[in-house]
């Protein structure tokens, strides 16, 4: 290859993988497998390493990540957050033990092998133990101040405890990952798809997105989860091995992955790699590799670092978990809500150890954008290891004979019209008794966080649907033994069980039932916000737009459908006749007198002690209304530390103010 090919080349690859980190991270819309990211950057690096004449400082190559985003405040350190080599075999995980024992002159290495997390690595910076500040990693100098979000993180702690025998740090900069389980990312998914929303790609973009919003309240509304793994500057802390440091954090109460082992020499180090690799799908989180890092820190500090990447630690990836197969046909699916979801019928494929044969297209337009067509052979992957989806279509292996699907204008079950709605990207059922419509919602309303009717499966929801045994909710509970025993292959034991548990189920809470009713948007949280504003179900009869509008996390969209559903003739009706049958949805129990009872508080700044949601809901139990702004009906103010204009706005109209610790002595009275 002549000179000005290979500078040509470095120019492609340099354009390619630069549109795909400003796509992955700026735009959260990755435009690329991870895998084919890999070998890119893997000939990118060959080729600057053979001509180091033509390495630009603007390659990806020399520089961490992407860019921050300018939507929020730039974060700049000094000590910068480092990125990690690659290596993807025994032979060059060998070799780069070898290098490193030569350079320290030793004959053996311990190290510290730890998963490798596919989510977004952030920094959090405390002082004197308490949380001041959190950042992404940007291009590893620079990042984006993401506190307010970062404090939305359930396991991240506000306060850090003191370590056995000594004090919290005066200062500490801990790195780790945010992440999102895989349960969690196929429950966001699906209530995405319900809502008519684009689906997540993976569950490293859907916690990155979710760590980059504006606003922190959407942030806390998405399931993110944390894993503390380094630490950055600090002061008065000294550490032998990286090991300690995992225990100190672990004792500052900060979560720490317990899946980690220390590791002598090669050997060990592919039997760890080995055990992690045969248990990658049992994880409840994703993982893309096994990083190995070396245990002492005075050979760390021996080994230093080149560019950066540290020359004590490296990522052994694991294999890409993508098979080709044959798409042997489309069809599309009728969910709860009336959304209407493609999906592929795949030729059977292992994929990451399970036996794959569906994958789901999610919608029209991702159909359309991937162009798969019926014949077509595919990559397959499983989206967070769960979820089985097409990556995208193998075109060179295209004969000609394929199909393109062509996506119905009625519902393929009840032959009712489809239409999408305005802003929406899913096509929906119109049809007001579509027996697909009717089986999934009576799933729905039987599952455990509705009104948990024990034994009624996906097969006997279906039947009974299909048999007409139960046309409503209400019809539940109208069956008897007689009509069940008529349901093939259910006996008549299992049918008195069933009787039980439809029985047992009239006895639920407000929150439940609305749960239950399968109203769109209307998820468990929604549902206790309206038990608790409403506290019967039949005011919602008459519940306007704007009433609703004032239920915590009620916006005008959802305000509507609510109001819709429940100005309905066919559902008060619903409801009135589950009434009658005897389910009795029991109200919040109500809240009982206590020092702040009447009172409107509002909090403000920072609490050491405690989140400002557990803050709020000990002021409710206590019969007080929390507020989010200060005027002449606010009764007091609780001021934490950094308090803003809310503070002053309360000084200025002469509201009572107090400090966290009259807080909570206040909570102390009851």
């Amino acid at each position: 290859m002549s000179a000005s090919d290979v500078k040509r080349r470095i120019d492609e690859l340099t354009e390619e993988l630069t549109r795909a980190e400003h796509a992955y991270y700026v735009l959260d819309a990755p435009i690329m497998s991870d895998a084919q990211y890999d070998v890119l950057m893997r000939e990118l690096q060959a080729l600057e390493e053979a001509h180091p004449e033509l390495r630009s400082p603007s390659s990806p190559t020399q520089r961490v990540g992407g860019a921050p985003a300018e939507k929020f405040e730039k974060v700049v350190r000094k000590l910068p957050m480092l990125s990690l080599a690659n290596v993807f075999s025994d032979e060059e995980f060998r070799d780069f033990d070898e290098r490193v024992r030569k350079q320290l002159g030793v004959d053996e290495v311990t190290w510290v092998c730890e998963h490798k997390f596919d989510g977004l690595a952030v920094e959090l910076i405390y002082e004197s133990g308490r949380f001041v500040r959190g950042a992404t990693r940007g291009d590893g100098t620079v990042g984006e101040d993401v506190t307010a979000n970062l404090r939305t993180v359930r396991n991240i702690p506000l306060q850090l405890a003191a370590p056995e025998g000594g004090e919290v740090p005066r200062y500490l900069e801990v790195r780790g990952e945010v992440f999102i389980q895989k349960s969690d990312f196929a429950k966001l998914n699906q209530q995405r798809e319900e809502a008519g929303e684009p689906p997540f790609v993976n569950p490293r973009n859907s916690a990155a997105g979710s760590l980059r919003q504006l606003d922190p309240r959407l942030t806390a509304a998405r399931p993110l989860s944390f894993f503390a793994y380094e630490i950055g500057q600090q002061e008065g802390l000294t550490f032998e091995t990286h090991s300690q440091k995992l225990e100190l954090l672990e004792q500052l109460r900060l979560p720490v992955n317990p899946d980690h082992v220390v590791a002598r020499g090669f050997d060990q180090v592919k039997a760890v790699y080995v055990d992690f690799l045969a248990r990658r799908h049992e994880l409840p989180y994703e993982v893309d590799g096994m990083v190995v890092k070396v245990d002492s820190e005075d050979f760390r500090r021996r080994l230093g670092q080149v560019s950066k990447t540290p020359r004590w630690a490296v990522a052994w990836k694991f294999p890409p978990v993508e098979e080709e197969t044959r798409v042997e046909n489309i069809e599309v699916q009728v969910g709860r809500t009336g959304a209407l979801t493609p999906v592929a019928h795949l030729a059977p494929v292992k994929v990451g150890g399970v036996t794959v044969t569906r994958a789901t297209l999610h919608n029209e337009d991702e159909l359309r954008r991937k162009d798969v067509r019926i014949g077509d052979w595919v990559f397959v992957r499983r989206a967070g290891d769960v979820i089985p989806e097409i990556v995208k279509v193998i075109e060179t292996r295209r004969t000609g004979q394929e199909r393109v699907f062509e996506f119905p204008t009625t519902c393929p079950v009840c032959n009712a019209p489809v239409a999408r709605g305005e802003g929406e990207v899913v096509l929906r059922c119109t049809g007001k008794s579509c027996p697909a419509k009717g089986q999934a919602n009576l799933r729905h309303f039987a599952s455990r966080p509705a009104m948990d009717i024990d034994g009624m499966g996906e097969k006997l929801a279906a039947q009974l649907v299909s048999m007409g045994l139960v046309k409503t909710y209400a019809d539940i509970y109208r069956l008897t033994l007689d009509q069940l025993l008529t349901v093939e292959r259910l006996g008549e034991k299992s049918a008195q069980n069933l009787l039980e548990a439809i029985e047992r189920s009239k006895h639920t809470t407000l929150r439940r039932f609305l749960y239950a009713l399968g109203i769109r948007h209307v998820g468990e949280a929604t549902a206790k916000a309206l038990a608790e504003h409403f506290r019967d179900v039949r005011r919602l009869f008459t519940a306007t737009v704007d009433e609703l509008t004032r239920v915590k996390d009620v916006g005008p969209e959802m305000a509507q459908e609510i109001h819709d559903w429940f100005h309905n003739e066919a559902n008060q009706r619903l409801v009135e006749d589950l009434l009658a049958l005897g389910v009795d949805p029991k109200p919040p129990e109500e809240v009982q007198g206590g020092v702040f009872t009447g009172k409107t508080v509002v909090l403000t700044g920072t609490l050491s002690q405690m989140t400002r949601e557990a803050a709020k809901e000990e002021i409710e139990r206590r019969g007080g209304k929390v507020s989010g702004s200060v005027s002449r009906k606010t009764d007091l103010v609780v001021a934490g530390e950094d308090a803003g204009s809310k503070l002053k706005k309360a000084q200025e109209l002469g509201v009572k103010v107090v400090d966290e610790p009259a807080f909570l002595a206040m909570l102390q009275q009851g």
